[in-house]
């Protein structure tokens, strides 16, 4: 596996949750990952207004319709099958998409330097 860095187990992210992992040894900004429709999608877990984590309480990245991944610090809201923010004060910017995949032993997988 080498460049990359082994997340969790794919299955471990049930349908419509999201789930945070930390940085990197040496890295300051963690990820976040979440499972929509089948497919996961992997974000740097900063907001792009100020570049603070998106969640307040560990584990708390989504509105409460589950609909949309939310910033604590501001209220922005982002679209999850592409990052897009649709309100707030990053409006029409977006989350730092991470590119993963799911390895054959089932491993969620990203660049190992993601999130630095």
């Amino acid at each position: 596996m080498s460049g990359r860095r082994a997340l969790c187990r794919a299955e471990e992210i049930a349908e419509g949750e999201a789930r945070g992992f930390p940085p990197p040894p040496g890295g300051l900004t963690g990820l976040v990952a979440l499972r929509r429709g089948g497919e996961i999608r992997v974000y740097v877990n900063a907001c792009p207004h100020l570049g603070l984590p998106l969640e307040l309480l560990p584990g708390r990245f989504l509105d409460a319709s589950g609909r949309h991944l939310v910033c604590s610090a501001h209220g922005a809201r982002f679209r999850v099958e592409d990052g897009r923010c649709i309100s707030g004060p990053c409006s029409g910017e977006a989350l730092e998409s991470v590119p993963c995949e799911v390895d054959s032993e089932g491993l969620l997988t990203v660049p190992a330097e993601a999130g630095r």
